[in-house]
């Protein structure tokens, strides 16, 4: 809830006997955030001089001699690229957005964060009050003293450009609250913000509207099921099978267009004797997760190219001159809920020993705009236990009820070790070396790494930050109510009773700090054939290896691949019966876009049988004659796309379900009943509303709709339904919306980077929505007309390449 501050009067009575209730927290609360942080003035500011090259498609190659002045390039070449989005992450970080913006508007990161202004700064100003990340930085948790240097560089950077320039991208050129004032502390905020996408970035409302029970909001689900909630495991099983699984996934989450694909081929399936690379992450077109492309060299020590997400000075996703690599989002879960039984409807809670806590009443106070421009102050409340926040959700049975309420401890709070893990990825040797460094930085927040080397070495790793608690811990530990989650969503709800004590999180020797699972906990292989990963669990990292025996926590075994994973997988595996790998062929795959769902559902003539049946001739010819792919020129695709989204569930779709002996090619054999005949008839039925001909071209309804794209035609569609490898969806598309699907998320940095047999690398890279956001540049959409003419770039990645695709100069010294 929320209180305006001139409204709030607390008598002095109620006040000392709420300290007294109130227990000591984890971090000690530090003075009320009110502005932006200066920087300390103990010590001079250092000088840095940084030198960039631009060449063609406005990339940046940044050399430097020290980590400093390589963030400073770093930062300044992204504010020339970004500015907006750095200023608004910067914002963010500050918990200033309802200042500047107003309360009532809508903070979307593209990912999971979809809460108001005011959410967001009280949420983000607890995090400045509690100072959060001046502890964490002063901890073994925190960077290491090169990770600081780059980051205070990098923000350095981003003052030196807008001192320099006058804003002229339309999206923010008259803000006034954009000054050259960052500080190292606001990007920290902003990396730190980042880390919690996947964990309590996805619960920032149900963290600020947190209240105990009233009898107007008794905090009971709301997931249509008439039925109490289970008070013993045996109740469990009956609930679990009324659940909508999917809403369920969706509240926490876990089912959004939120990806990647990587692939890498090791000497045995390559005809370069060497590794192969082809990452495709799928990630947004628009909002704050977008990345740059940059290269960062200190001569002699450090010669890194790739892509980075905008606030990071850290290559995120790329390449040296041994090892590449990508990332895809991991299936772990980031955090556990614990469940404390109350005594009343009230913020009391027990403990083990039996006597009664109260949980923490944190207040904040947000300046907010006011329609007429004047400030007001507003008070929100939130809510903690030693474990983390409590959250209000009904939705996903975690509701502030009578008896009960739940906080999330979230791993990816307690650290910012993963700036060190990208530096450290950088200067990786091999693909095993690369694992050594990612495990030694401990920061791999929330994906996959898959990698290739020169040695012909490939690896898949699942080596994220994950919450230590295995399996015996889970059984041991799960209430009632947990059982329920972890059944339906496998997230395990934990007894919060027990928390600080037999349910507590555990510690393994090898893991960089306490709390999460160390390596030897975690998947990993090294091969010499191929691996990949496209956002199934760890479990198939090839049609051959399967990794068993793991913590459920971090995903599923013996379970149902998507669509997209089969295809993903399918290329390489009719590629191998063919013939060897090449560097053509691989990223030819990022283009073939074959439709793997179709390609199964066809088999037997089933599809066509199931639309004769609708009565539908027109359409169901335009069906039959559809190529079975999604390229731009392809026709009927759409009807195609529509059928999968309103196709009967797993159960009522399949002739031959699931088989975890052959995970790769089942459930196959489409049925062609009355609900499969229903899915058609609806989809015809949808695409005729629209308007759209039955005979379109895909590229005619699939067009680019970031900011300031012209309506490119698009190949690609539906990822883990249809089958796509080539993933794009149309969310919050900002340009081209009177189109019938305008992109705004899906493939993005894309990358295929091949070590040749005489020791070359040869990168080749397309930013699906170009490098820079500013519509005026003439890299606002250079890259995405390539990608729609499905093309690449060819990364100038040695010096010669660099100086042959130079376009300008710029050097830089300054503090």
């Amino acid at each position: 809830m929320h209180l305006v501050a001139r409204d709030v009067r607390t008598p002095r009575l109620l006040t000392l006997l709420a300290a007294a209730l109130v227990a000591p927290t984890l971090a000690a609360a530090g003075p009320a955030h009110t502005a932006a942080p200066t920087a300390a003035a103990a010590a001079p500011a250092p000088t840095y001089r940084a030198k960039i090259r631009i060449t063609k498609h406005g990339i940046p190659h940044i050399t430097a001699r020290d980590w400093g002045s390589l963030g400073y390039g770093s930062g300044y070449a992204t504010a020339s690229s970004s500015i907006c989005n750095l200023a608004d992450t910067v914002l963010t970080a500050r918990g200033q957005r309802s200042r500047y913006l107003g309360p009532n508007g809508r903070y979307r990161d593209g990912v999971s964060m979809d809460a108001s202004n005011l959410q967001i700064d009280a949420f983000v100003t607890d995090l400045r009050n509690r100072r959060v990340v001046e502890h964490l930085l002063a901890s073994p948790a925190g960077p290491s003293d090169r990770a600081r240097t780059m980051v205070k560089g990098y923000t350095a950077g981003i003052n030196r450009w807008l001192r320099d320039h006058r804003i002229t991208d339309p999206a923010c050129r008259r803000q006034s609250w954009i000054k050259p004032n960052a500080t190292e502390i606001d990007l920290w905020y902003g990396v730190y913000l980042a880390n919690q996408i996947a964990s309590s970035g996805v619960f920032v409302k149900e963290i600020v509207e947190a209240d105990p029970p009233t009898p107007q909001d008794p905090g009971l689900p709301d997931l249509g099921i008439d039925l109490p909630l289970p008070t013993t495991k045996a109740e469990v099983p009956a609930y679990a099978a009324k659940v909508d699984r999917e809403a369920l996934l969706r509240s926490l989450g876990r089912d959004s267009d939120f990806g990647s694909n990587a692939t890498a081929i090791g000497s045995q399936g390559s005809s370069t004797g060497r590794g192969l690379l082809l990452g495709n992450p799928h990630f947004p077109w628009v909002g704050r997760y977008k990345f740059t492309q940059q290269h960062l060299t200190i001569p002699g020590r450090y010669d890194v190219a790739g892509a980075s997400l905008i606030g990071s000075p850290a290559v995120n996703i790329g390449w040296n001159k041994d090892v590449a690599w990508s990332h895809t989002v991991s299936t772990a879960y980031r955090f556990t809920p614990y469940e404390y039984l109350t005594v009343g409807p009230g913020p009391m809670y027990l403990t083990a020993n039996g006597l009664l806590r109260k949980s923490e009443q944190r207040w904040v106070t947000i300046a907010t705009k006011q329609p007429d421009g004047s400030i007001k102050n507003v008070r929100e409340d939130l809510w903690r236990t030693p474990q983390g926040y409590v959250i209000d959700s009904p939705s996903q049975f975690m509701g502030w009820s009578p008896t009960s309420f739940w906080a999330i401890r979230d791993a990816n709070a307690e650290h910012l070790r993963t700036i060190d893990t990208f530096l450290g990825m950088g200067e990786a040797t091999s693909a095993r070396d690369l694992l050594r460094r990612q495990d030694a930085g401990g920061g791999m927040p929330w994906v996959n790494t898959t990698a290739a080397d020169r040695r012909g070495e490939v690896l898949y790793a699942d080596h994220s930050v994950v919450p230590n608690v295995p399996d015996a811990l889970v059984n041991r530990c799960l209430t009632p109510v947990g059982l329920l989650l972890k059944t339906v969503a496998g997230l395990p709800g934990l007894n919060g009773l027990l928390a600080d004590g037999a349910c507590a999180w555990g510690t393994d020797p090898d893991a960089q700090r306490p709390g999460i699972l160390g390596p030897s906990h975690l998947p990993a292989v090294v091969r010499r054939d191929w691996v990949m990963n496209a956002n199934d669990s760890y479990w198939t990292p090839n049609d051959k290896v399967r990794l068993e025996g793991y913590a459920s926590i971090i995903g599923c075994e013996k379970c149902e691949r998507t669509m997209r994973t089969r295809m993903v997988s399918q290329y390489v595996i009719d590629r191998l019966r063919a013939g060897k790998e090449t560097p053509a062929s691989l990223r030819g795959h990022e283009y073939e876009n074959r439709v793997r769902a179709a390609e199964v559902m066809r088999a037997g003539g089933r599809l066509d049988e199931a639309c004769a049946k609708t009565g539908e001739t027109r359409a169901c010819a335009v069906l039959k004659a559809w190529d079975g792919h999604s390229d731009a020129t392809s026709v009927g695709y759409h009807l195609f796309e529509e059928f999968v989204k309103r196709a009967p569930t797993r159960g009522n779709l399949w002739q031959v379900t699931f088989d975890a002996k052959d995970p790769f090619n089942t459930p196959r054999d489409m049925k062609t009943d009355a609900g499969v005949v229903k899915a058609l008839q609806a989809a015809i039925d949808a695409v005729r509303k629209a308007g759209v001909r039955f005979d379109a071209t895909w590229g005619s309804l699939q067009v680019a709709g970031d900011r300031g794209a012209p309506p490119y035609p698009l190949g690609g569609g539906d990822g883990d339904l249809a089958g796509n490898a080539n993933a794009l969806a149309s969310e919050h598309p900002a340009a081209n919306t009177g189109r019938y699907k305008p992109i705004s998320y899906g493939s993005s940095h894309i990358q295929a980077v091949s070590y040749l047999a005489d020791g070359r690398v040869d990168a080749r890279t397309i930013l699906t929505y170009s490098q820079y956001e500013n519509p005026r540049s003439p890299w606002s959409s250079d890259q995405t007309r390539l990608y729609s003419k499905e093309r690449w770039v060819r990364f100038p990645w040695t010096a010669k390449q660099v100086r042959a695709a130079l376009v300008r100069t710029i050097t830089l010294r300054g503090r």
